[in-house]
């Protein structure tokens, strides 16, 4: 009699996932980043964490520019710079504009692993090292000081006063507001919305152009036309934009145009109109200060 074999599957290991994905972890020690799960699951756009991801991979120093994001990805400029203008809002992008030993302005990046204000307090760089345990027993004092150290797990460690040469990383400034086009110059904002006929490439964004028009408004303000001020800020652009275009136009708005001559004023005088006159000769009317002869009589004469 042949042995009895059963089709029903296999029992599965205890504890696996019966659907979903399997994890299959690999122990690294060398060349691994380390991401928050805030910031890998965070909801909305891939390209924003993939840039994010990206630039944490870094060293220090490494070149993170919008042209340089996008000679490493194949999205082209306007999903890159969204990308990084959502990590900024969200606290985990800075740029800092500061001068140098030469004098000179530069952008400084920062990219945080946790966004600016929810960060954990870091101990001041001069603490005392851990005191090697005694055998005996060791008595407390009677008003013992709490530390970092010493604390348990269950009482509240109060974060570190910065001291002169520590960068407090709650010290930044709150961004400023987003402006709104509500109280902007509708005339200003119709000539920047209106740039986009002229050239495809001057399409800007409701931020932007909230930005943008109060010097538009200057330029109105010193009398400039419409059309003037469309052919000021299109003339000449280059044939690719290594940034954003409101960058070129925030650039040239910089220059303030200068200011249309006064009018004068007294009226403009009018040419004396001359009397007519009878030539003496031919009889013909002809305009003259005084009777006399026509042209035509004097050159026969």
């Amino acid at each position: 009699m042949a042995e009895p074999q059963s089709n029903a599957p296999s029992r599965a290991t205890a504890g696996a996932p019966t659907s979903g994905v399997i994890h299959v972890r690999t122990r690294l020690t060398a060349d691994f980043t380390v991401i928050a799960n805030a910031l890998a699951q965070r909801r909305g756009s891939a390209v924003t964490i993939g840039v994010a991801a990206y630039i944490l991979s870094l060293p220090d120093g490494a070149i993170v520019s919008i042209a340089a994001l996008c000679r490493h990805f194949t999205e082209g400029e306007i999903l890159i710079s969204r990308a990084l203008q959502e990590l900024e809002a969200a606290g985990y992008l800075e740029r800092r504009r500061e001068r140098g030993p030469d004098g000179q302005v530069r952008t400084r990046t920062f990219f945080y692993d946790v966004p600016r204000g929810r960060r954990q307090p870091t101990p001041p760089p001069d603490r005392p090292a851990r005191q090697p345990k005694s055998a005996g027993p060791t008595r407390l004092p009677q008003n013992p000081t709490v530390n970092a150290d010493s604390a348990p797990a269950s009482s509240p460690v109060e974060p570190p006063t910065p001291g002169p040469g520590t960068a407090s990383e709650t010290a930044h400034p709150s961004p400023p507001p987003p402006l709104r086009l509500d109280n902007a110059d509708p005339q200003a904002v119709v000539i920047l919305a209106s740039l986009r006929i002229v050239d495809r490439r001057l399409i800007l964004s409701r931020r932007e152009v909230a930005e943008l028009a109060p010097a538009v408004a200057k330029w109105l303000a010193r009398g400039l036309r419409p059309e003037e001020i469309t052919g000021l800020l299109t003339a000449g652009l280059p044939e690719h934009f290594m940034s954003r275009p409101a960058r070129v136009l925030a650039y040239r708005l910089g220059e303030a145009p200068l200011a249309a001559p006064p009018a004068p004023d007294t009226p403009p005088t009018h040419r004396a109109v001359l009397p007519w006159q009878t030539c003496d000769g031919c009889e013909r009317a002809f305009r003259a200060l005084e009777p006399s002869s026509c042209r035509d009589c004097r050159e026969a004469a």
